[in-house]
């Protein structure tokens, strides 16, 4: 299968797609055609377990992988060595009609374990595959979960480094901890002074800059990303969406055919992009609900078809949300606009340059058949937090929060009551003094460590181990930069 850019200006395979991260154009590879799973393979799915899904979704996109490469990677990727659970993304029921899907198993507590646990191996493949020879060098920018997820994907990986862009003010202090206290000789943490818009943005720069490019290829080094720009992220979770419903059927929750309904808590888009692509291989998703935090942008977008950044940006209780530039979106995009490439240039350049774009009425429409979008402030967040665990005793962390109020939101709206999974992106102790908050009224002070232990004691469900460590890992990573010295500040990591 090859793969295009969203801006019309590139071809190539899988593995080129997931070395390059991004295209030479500024776009970002989709799949030239979406490839179909039928009812029967969708039923038999029932019968695998986690890897075995991963393995028939994902060698549908991978043909330039061997079977036998994808399913050694996926082996390692969800061994019971990095996920804790042994179904690896286990559904869990709320109440009548509504199951949480958990993706907070793995060794950072968050959903973005799935795709970078793989996307290492993915990457090293892809290297070899197309004779590349210098270190591949990973670029990332993170809203908190991303961060930590690469940092632990790619610890002395040999041929790569990475080097982790966070907001300095813009992640919890658990999510900061776990990055800045990261070993491996080939990782880089540094805090930018800005918020994750800016972060993102300087990276984007640094790809596109050729300058840059040219003096890293002098260091013996060629950039790739790890955020969800990348093909090799974004195909992954694909897998979940399908593992879900294959779950839902063995439970006898609902019948093979029958519709199903995903709520995600989203704001870089990637994770809800790929229930699209899901939905679009022949999985029966009715509705794709977009939950949002106070930072709606991703919200008004879907209920007028203008996307406008021209907003006041919020710190929130839910910071892997806090963003304002939906990068995935444009792959969205690319087919709402008939995969019109040049369309999709002027939309980009009109965000670039106005902060904004509208893609009309019947676009619009469009997206509406298959996305309703609405959002939840902090005083929502935590009302929900209190209200699912005194109604289901199921504690949510903020994120996961977001997309729950959403999904009452959607059913108070449509009336519609269609089986629905909301997506359980975080572990709630990533965010535990908000957490016990919302309970209790007390968040310990503020202080994570002391606010896990209360929430451990009044809910009996036991800390992560990963949670536990913390307190004891020294902090090795403390640079910082500002917005337009992220060049500079990755050349310093090196030397």
């Amino acid at each position: 299968m090859s793969f295009f850019s969203t801006r019309g200006e590139s071809c190539v395979t899988a593995s080129q797609a997931i070395l390059r991260g991004i295209a030479p154009d500024g776009g970002l590879y989709v799949p030239a055609m979406i490839p179909a799973v039928s009812p029967e393979r969708l039923t038999k799915l029932t019968e695998m377990s986690y890897g075995e899904r991963a393995v028939a979704v994902l060698k549908r996109f991978l043909e330039d992988y061997s079977l036998r490469e994808i399913e050694d990677a996926v082996r390692d990727a969800y061994s019971t060595e990095r996920f804790t659970h042994p179904e690896v993304a286990p559904v869990r029921k709320l109440d009548q009609g509504t199951w949480a899907l958990e993706l907070f198993h793995g060794p950072t507590l968050a959903f973005k374990d799935f795709a970078l646990q793989l996307l290492p191996h993915l990457l090293r493949m892809a290297a070899e595959k197309n004779g590349e020879t210098r270190e591949v060098c990973i670029l990332v920018a993170t809203s908190g979960d991303t961060g930590k997820a690469a940092l632990e994907g790619f610890r002395d990986v040999p041929g790569t480094s990475c080097t982790v862009f966070y907001p300095l003010d813009g992640v919890s202090d658990v999510q900061k901890l776990q990055m800045v206290t990261t070993g491996g000789n080939n990782t880089h943490v540094i805090a930018v002074h800005g918020n994750f818009d800016d972060a993102q943005t300087g990276v984007k720069e640094l790809f596109a800059s050729e300058a840059f490019r040219q003096e890293m290829a002098m260091a013996g080094k060629t950039l790739s990303s790890a955020n969800s720009i990348n093909l090799g992220r974004l195909v992954p979770q694909v897998v979940y969406y399908f593992s879900a419903y294959a779950d839902l059927l063995k439970a006898h929750a609902i019948a093979p055919g029958d519709p199903v309904n995903f709520c995600v808590p989203t704001g870089n888009f990637g994770d809800i992009l790929a229930a699209y692509y899901a939905r679009m291989m022949g999985l029966p998703v009715s509705k794709l609900i977009c939950a949002s935090n106070r930072n709606n942008v991703l919200t008004d977008f879907f209920r007028s078809g203008t996307y406008s950044t021209h907003r006041m940006f919020f710190k929130t209780m839910s910071p892997s949300m806090d963003i304002l530039v939906s990068s995935n979106l444009e792959r969205l995009l690319y087919e709402a606009a008939d995969r019109d490439g040049n369309l999709i240039r002027t939309w980009m350049g009109q965000l670039k340059e106005c902060g904004s774009y509208c893609i009309g009425a019947q676009r619009t429409e469009w997206l509406q058949d298959m996305f309703w979008a609405d959002c939840a402030d902090d005083k929502d967040t935590l009302a929900e937090i209190r209200k699912r665990w005194e109604q289901d005793r199921y504690l949510l962390d903020p994120h996961t929060a977001v997309g729950s109020h959403v999904l009452r939101q959607y059913r108070l709206a449509t009336g519609d009551d269609t089986p629905a999974v909301v997506v359980a992106t975080a572990s709630p102790y990533k965010f535990s003094a908000d957490v016990l908050s919302a309970l209790t009224g007390d968040n310990a002070g503020g202080d994570p460590f002391k606010a896990s232990e209360e929430l451990e004691r009044i809910t009996g469900i036991p800390m992560p181990e990963q949670v536990k460590k913390l307190r004891e890992l020294p902090v090795r990573h403390t640079a910082e930069c500002d917005r337009d010295k992220m060049g500079e500040a990755v050349i310093r990591a090196f030397t």
